[in-house]
């Protein structure tokens, strides 16, 4: 009987990714991959430590998994274990502690910590590599879009941020091993591709030849049988005018740019170690939609960052505002040790910050249906993911500039492109018809 493996992700799309492949290297070692929930031999719980309470979660997950089988091989991975490994060593029932390097050698050092007498610690000094770890995936479980890691790292050193530790210096992967991993993929019949990276926009960093994520877009649009290709999250001042003009000209490049603000207050990003003002983000994006109408701009905010006034989260909310983001994505500061904001003065209390997360909580729902609203009437390509309500026959889906879409029909359409005409608005989603 086959042995049984479990991997529960936390954290970000890089993180997906990487649970993805290690998943896949357990199955082609013979191994039954399941959920996390049931019965396993080996449990990996694959970490992210942005805030507090990602730690939190996945102490949570390992006691868990220690209910669920307590002779299990628990291993932790990623972020958390990259940072704190002495701390994760200590949670009873760990075997396995393996940082941000090594997920390819995932099974063998799960071997080696079954025979091992005290748990293994296999994280490494992230800081001392300059290679890209090839970690690629070679089957994906039942997804309509995959993911494909282009970059590792990260060199910007945001005050409030433990991930350029956690990561350690900026590495792209080699252009050629991209390609081929998006034209397996496509060959299986992914109508998406995204590509995703600690820090995508810093692509061609590290490698021996001279490109950038402008070139690589170009280069994977040439690829035949692609339908979309989709940018994750990119830095401000890595969205430059050749990047513009490949989204603008390529059509199957999605209208939809992740850039993350994190404040709308200058005195704040300054403190932040941002690197931007409110000014040249507001051209920036105007330059975008001047270029490419109707495109989605998503974005992340932290509210109650060290010294945050009431004044300085006002800026923030109507500089959110102005911009009619279609997604903002809210966080709430969390000190992470070894970060510089850990140390600021004006350490801002927790209910500040809920009160202030509410609040553009409360705006970003408004924007989001004022987005999806100007497409109210219109025909639009759906990829269809899922569906919602079985009984109402109800589909779930995504355009390419990242509106959900919801629509009947009873045929199974999942990972196939729809034509639809939204006509009304469901919270804020768009509610759409099928076009026979």
């Amino acid at each position: 009987m086959a042995k049984r493996a479990a991997i529960f992700t936390l954290g970000c799309k890089t993180n997906q990714y990487e649970s993805e492949a290690m998943a896949g290297i357990f199955r082609r070692h013979g191994y039954e991959t399941v959920p996390f929930d049931e019965k396993a031999d080996v449990y990996i719980i694959n970490t992210c430590t942005v805030t507090h309470l990602g730690d939190r979660k996945s102490r949570q997950m390992v006691r868990r998994a220690v209910r669920k089988n307590p002779d299990a091989i628990i291993a932790v991975v990623g972020c958390y274990a990259q940072t704190s490994p002495g701390e994760v060593l200590e949670i009873p029932g760990v075997d396995l502690v393996i940082g941000t390097r090594d997920r390819d050698r995932i099974v063998d050092l799960v071997k080696e910590a079954e025979k091992a007498p005290a748990p293994v610690n296999a994280v490494q000094d992230i800081m001392s590599h300059r290679s890209f770890e090839e970690l690629p995936i070679l089957d994906y479980e039942n997804r309509t879009r995959a993911f494909v890691k282009i970059q590792e790292g990260c060199g910007n050193f945001c005050s409030y941020c433990i991930i350029p530790y956690a990561r350690g210096p900026q590495r792209s992967r080699d252009p050629a091993a991209v390609l081929a991993e998006v034209k397996k993929l496509i060959q299986e019949g992914y109508g998406e591709i995204v590509l995703t990276g600690i820090h995508i926009g810093a692509y061609g960093k590290g490698l021996d030849q001279k490109t950038d994520l402008a070139d690589l877009i170009v280069r994977i649009a040439l690829t035949p049988g692609l339908k979309r290709l989709r940018l994750g999250s990119i830095e401000p001042l890595d969205i430059t005018p050749r990047l513009i003009t490949a989204v603008a000209e390529i059509r199957t490049v999605c209208r939809h740019l992740h850039i993350p603000l994190q404040s709308g207050d200058d005195s704040v990003l300054r403190n932040m170690n941002r690197k931007y003002n409110t000014f040249e983000f507001s051209r920036m994006v105007g330059a975008i939609r001047a270029h490419v109408p109707e495109t989605a701009i998503t974005t992340d905010v932290i509210v109650g960052f060290p010294g945050e006034t009431e004044e300085n989260f006002q800026n923030t909310h109507d500089f959110v505002k102005d911009m009619g983001f279609s997604k903002t994505h809210v966080f709430k500061y969390s000190p992470r040790k070894g970060t510089p904001a850990a140390g600021f003065a004006g350490q801002v209390p927790g209910d500040a910050k809920d009160s202030r997360s509410k609040r553009l909580i409360a705006l970003d729902r408004e924007n989001q249906k004022n987005f999806a609203a100007g497409f109210l009437g219109h025909t639009m390509e759906v990829l269809a993911e899922q569906v919602v309500n079985r009984e109402k026959e109800l589909w779930e889906g995504l355009t390419d500039n990242y509106l959900r879409v919801l629509f009947r029909s009873s045929e199974n359409l999942k990972g196939q492109f729809v034509e639809v005409r939204t006509v009304r608005m469901q919270g804020t989603s768009l509610l759409a018809k099928v076009r026979i």
